[in-house]
């Protein structure tokens, strides 16, 4: 069993918000996947599925951002999963827009919901970071992820949770880059191949024919009339 995390805050207010990307992509996951309907428990919101022949648990915590590591606890607890099976799914900052990476355990760079979680079940879990892009001063951060995304996002954003949808299963068996080769077939332009045209050759008329007959050949051509 694996327990999938989205990161984000509870209520339609925030549901747009950059620094909700997290649920988008549960939801998608859920949607797609035909998981249960989303329930109420563990102080946040949770449906159930498989992905290939591993059951999943979907959780978005309702404790708001700062508090994520609670509703976290405490479904880690009651389905027994190792920190090792907890896979958390948030916004990345220091990542362009539509990209995407995963890491295994590391620091929280600063981000609320990662420091939540770090300070009750540690930090050697997964974490899948989508990038949202920087808004260039570090003032400007908490006003940007608790706005919503623009329209002129929306495309990549798409194909960012359409991927991550579709690359899922890889990631429930312990296949990252699989995952994000899966993802990047939706976000990263595919190059066409190019045409390749029959090349005709080039004849000169400028050149003359070589003589191929014999000395005694020519001799006989020449006096033979």
């Amino acid at each position: 069993m694996k327990l999938f995390v989205g990161l984000g805050n509870p209520g339609k207010k925030y549901a747009n918000n950059r620094h909700n990307i997290g649920f988008m992509a549960l939801n998608q996951i859920s949607t797609d996947h035909s998981f249960s309907s989303w329930k109420h428990k563990f102080q946040g919101q949770i449906s159930s599925g498989t992905l290939g022949m591993e059951k999943i648990i979907l959780l978005k915590p309702d404790t708001f951002m700062n508090l994520s590591g609670q509703s976290v606890s405490e479904a880690m607890n009651f389905y027994k999963v190792k920190i090792e099976d907890i896979i958390v799914f948030h916004d990345e900052l220091d990542l362009s827009p539509s990209k995407l990476r995963v890491k295994i355990s590391g620091g929280h760079a600063g981000h609320n919901g990662l420091r939540s979680i770090h300070q009750h079940i540690g930090s050697d879990y997964t974490r899948v970071r989508m990038g949202i892009g920087h808004p260039g001063h570090k003032d400007r951060v908490a006003n940007y992820v608790l706005n919503d995304f623009s329209k002129s996002d929306a495309d990549w954003l798409n194909d960012l949770i359409f991927g991550i949808s579709d690359g899922a299963s890889h990631l429930a068996k312990g296949e990252p880059a699989k995952f994000m080769n899966t993802v990047a077939m939706r976000t990263v332009p595919q190059r066409e191949k190019p045409i390749k045209k029959k090349i005709e050759p080039v004849i000169s008329k400028d050149i003359p024919e070589i003589d191929k007959r014999s000395p005694i050949q020519k001799l006989m051509d020449r006096f033979g009339n």
